[in-house]
C-alpha cells in the first residue's frame, strides 16, 4: 500500500490508522477460506458530490472489486443506504456482484429476493413522501429523494443552520403523523425508514447465506456502524472506517483514495491464492 502519514491509534474505539497494522490485518483476512466482501458505496468506494446521480467509484477501487469479484471463494457485496434501483445505475455492477440497498430492505442476491412491503407498509412509505415532498417546499435547496422504503432529506447544498431548520422540521413533520417511523442521520441525509433494518442486519444474513468464514466491512457513515458492530474483529473479520469519526471498525483510512490502496491488496492476496 501507499505510504500514509498515520496518527497511531485512536483514543476513542481503539482505532488506528497504522499502515502496518493495516497491511497485517488485511493479510490475515485474507487467509479465510471464504470471504465475504461488503462494501458502502457513496464516501468509501466513490468520493461524495452535489449530485448523487453524478458520482462514481474511483477507478482504482473499482478494478480492485472488480478482481475480487471473480476471485475464487470471495463474495462482493455492495451494501448501500441508496435504493437498489439508484445503486444498479451509478455503479453498473456486473450481474455477478450482488447488491443491497436501503439499508438491507432490497436485495439483488442469487436466490435471496427482497421481502415484499405489505399494503400497510406502503401507504406509509407514500403518505410519509408526501410529508416531506411539503418539507421540501418549505425549505429550498433541500432535496428529497424517494425510495421503495422510505425517503431521505438530503441538505449537502445548503448552509449547516439551513440543513438543521430542514431536519427539525422533518422529524417533527413525520413524528406527529407516524411516530414509528425509523429515522437515521446520516452525512447530509436524514433517512425515514418504514422497516427497521440495518447494513448490520443485512451482514449478518449474508455471513450466513455465504457461509463466510470472514467479512470485510468498509464504510464513511454514522449508518454503517451497524455494519460495523456485528463484526468479529478480534478474529478474523476486517473493518474500515473510510474518514474521521468515532467508530466501532478497528482500522480507518482517510479517505476513499486511501481506501483503494486496501482493496488492491486485498485483491492481490485473494486473487492469487
Amino acid at each position: 500500500m501507499a505510504e500514509q502519514t498515520g496518527t497511531g491509534t485512536d483514543v476513542v474505539g481503539g482505532t488506528t490508522d497504522d499502515e502496518t497494522a493495516i497491511t497485517a490485518a488485511v493479510a490475515r483476512t485474507a487467509a479465510a477460506d471464504t470471504l465475504l466482501v461488503a462494501l458502502d458505496f457513496d464516501g468509501t468506494l466513490a468520493p461524495f458530490a452535489d449530485d448523487p446521480g453524478q458520482v462514481g467509484a474511483l477507478p482504482g477501487s473499482w478494478a480492485a472489486v472488480l478482481t475480487l469479484d471473480r476471485a475464487r471463494d470471495t463474495h462482493v457485496v455492495l451494501v448501500s443506504g441508496r435504493s437498489l434501483e439508484s445503486l444498479e445505475r451509478v455503479t453498473q455492477a456486473p450481474p455477478s456482484m450482488s447488491l443491497v440497498g436501503s439499508h438491507g430492505v432490497e436485495w439483488r442476491v442469487d436466490g435471496q429476493p427482497s421481502e415484499a412491503l405489505s399494503d400497510d407498509e406502503r401507504a406509509a412509505v407514500d403518505a410519509v413522501g408526501a410529508i416531506l415532498d411539503e418539507v421540501g417546499a418549505r425549505h429550498p435547496g433541500v432535496v428529497i429523494e424517494h425510495k421503495p422504503a422510505g425517503h431521505g432529506v438530503h441538505t449537502r447544498r445548503v448552509s449547516a443552520d439551513a440543513a438543521r431548520a430542514a431536519d427539525d422540521d422533518a422529524r417533527a413533520s413525520v413524528s406527529a403523523a407516524h411516530p414509528d417511523v425509523h429515522v437515521r442521520a446520516g452525512k447530509d441525509i436524514l433517512e425515514f425508514s418504514i422497516r427497521h433494518v440495518t447494513k448490520g442486519d443485512a451482514i449478518s444474513r449474508l455471513r450466513t447465506i455465504l457461509q463466510a468464514d470472514a467479512v470485510v466491512f468498509a464504510g464513511d457513515d454514522t449508518t454503517d456502524e451497524d455494519g460495523f458492530a456485528v463484526l468479529d474483529q478480534d478474529a478474523a473479520d476486517l473493518g474500515v472506517k473510510v474518514g474521521p469519526g468515532d467508530t466501532a471498525a478497528r482500522y480507518r483510512v482517510e479517505d476513499p483514495a486511501g481506501l483503494t490502496d486496501v482493496l488492491k491488496a486485498l485483491a492481490r492476496l485473494r486473487a492469487t491464492r
